[in-house]
């Protein structure tokens, strides 16, 4: 995972070294992430923090122990989902259709936002943030996203204005009006045809 384990760093630590979690310490860990995981399956990303650490057999001083806010359970929840995204984006860097390779990658990035729902408007929120323990995701998902968007932008297939900030605020909304609509599957594919169409650069 992802730099989710850096949230018992000792702060004593001058050189910025990580102390490794004691056995008891890193077994809460698991039991809260895990189930942090199954609430906000369950009930979005609003669910109760108190029922995690209840469900997790500790009480929610030591949830905040190690996750000091919501958005910090948040991203360590995020870290597989995070990682997968980060390596799709490096698979897709070599593709031979570059504007193709970013429109499978906003397609998965969608896909995950909606896993969970409040995911898509917290990370909307966490974009406007750099002090959000969110943008640990959402700052190496903009850079992994930067170059395939210039990739598709060289090879002359997207506008030259479009930016991956907006691409990244677009995929998030679709994700949350898809989220609105769970009767509508098809909706975000739709949505996201649609914003498509938009980025294609003119013809000369």
């Amino acid at each position: 995972m992802l730099g989710a384990m850096t949230t018992s760093t000792a702060a004593g630590d001058a050189a910025g070294a990580v102390r490794p979690m004691r056995a008891d310490a890193r077994r809460n860990y698991e039991r809260l992430l895990a189930e942090a995981r199954r609430a906000f399956a369950e009930h979005g990303t609003d669910a109760s923090l108190e029922d995690v650490a209840r469900r997790a057999g500790v009480g929610i001083g030591t949830l905040y122990r190690h996750f000091p806010n919501r958005h910090a359970l948040m991203n360590a929840v995020f870290q597989d989902a995070l990682a997968s995204l980060l390596t799709r984006s490096a698979e897709l860097a070599s593709a031979d259709r570059p504007c193709g390779a970013l429109v499978e990658w906003l397609r998965a990035l969608i896909t995950h936002a909606g896993e969970y729902r409040g995911v898509a408007r917290a990370l909307m929120s966490a974009s406007h943030d750099s002090g959000s323990a969110l943008s640990q995701c959402s700052v190496p998902l903009r850079e992994a996203g930067s170059r395939l968007l210039s990739r598709a932008q060289a090879a002359g297939a997207v506008r030259e204005d479009v930016s991956i900030t907006d691409l990244l605020q677009l995929t998030n909304a679709i994700a949350l009006a898809a989220e609105q609509a769970p009767a509508d599957p098809e909706l975000a594919d739709r949505l996201l045809t649609l914003t498509l169409r938009g980025l294609k650069a003119r013809a000369a």
